[in-house]
């Protein structure tokens, strides 16, 4: 299983980093700047909402955190990025990230057919998926799923709103009070940026970068297999209740908020 969940995470870094190659940076931060200032917000509400609620619901101060941080953001990238500095000990880690991916598989899922119905464009899509979608493997699935221009605005604002990891990083530090511990940086989210800058800017030929985005593609479906296959009755049943209604009430808020924003 563990060996299954490494497999995954490289995987999936390095498909990310793979389409890169197949995006222009300038039209891709032309569809990624007008959620900018939503994201800001909504990382911050979020945090604050699901503190606030992990603490009337009892939960230990970590998980709640981390349900949190990893709704925000990222998903599983950003609770592990956290976690270290939260004094989380393994078992509220576990049932943060159970949360998360639980809901992450649903997630790529339902996402493509409620898009369809309610008729959004690729632009509507790319960017709700982005915001309302935990993991970036299950944003880059359901964006694939969707259309290639949603798959492309959709890699580009969730890895845009990834970046949000490192003041995250900085801000619990001074939270929990944990100077010492050692902040885990997604590098994988720069060198993303850097192969959209060589494919803008850097007369590759067609033939590599197609031939890269064709590979990356195709471990990405593999990266998708592999998350789904770790989805057990044992992974849903060590989740419990309260961390779940949490991870729930935090996920519904953000995929409403995020799907009246887009629809404006």
């Amino acid at each position: 299983m563990s060996q299954s969940k490494q497999i995954s995470k490289k995987l999936l870094q390095y498909s990310v980093i793979g389409l890169g190659f197949g995006m222009n940076l300038h039209s891709s931060l032309e569809s990624g700047k007008d959620g900018m200032m939503f994201t800001i917000i909504s990382v911050a509400t979020i945090m604050v909402i699901g503190c606030l609620l992990g603490r009337k619901m009892k939960l230990p101060r970590g998980t709640s955190y981390l349900i949190s941080a990893g709704t925000a953001i990222c998903g599983g990238s950003a609770i592990a990025a956290v976690a270290p500095l939260t004094k989380s000990n393994e078992s509220e880690i576990s049932v943060s990230l159970a949360t998360i991916f639980i809901l992450n598989a649903i997630a790529l899922f339902i996402f493509p057919p409620i898009g369809h119905a309610l008729n959004l464009t690729d632009h509507q899509f790319g960017t709700w998926a982005a915001m309302a979608i935990h993991d970036t493997s299950s944003v880059v699935g359901a964006g694939a799923a969707y259309s290639q221009k949603a798959l492309e605005i959709a890699t580009t604002v969730k890895l845009t709103r990834a970046l949000w990891i490192i003041p995250l990083a900085f801000v619990t530090t001074f939270f929990f009070k944990e100077k010492d511990a050692k902040i885990n940086i997604p590098w994988f989210i720069f060198f993303f940026v850097l192969a959209m800058i060589a494919n803008t800017y850097i007369n590759i030929p067609e033939q590599i970068t197609t031939g890269i985005v064709f590979l990356s593609k195709k471990a990405l479906i593999l990266t998708l297999f592999l998350i789904g296959g770790g989805l057990s009755t044992k992974v849903i049943k060590s989740v419990g209740v309260r961390p779940m209604i949490l991870g729930v009430a935090l996920w519904i808020f953000i995929a409403l908020v995020s799907l009246a924003f887009v629809m404006i």
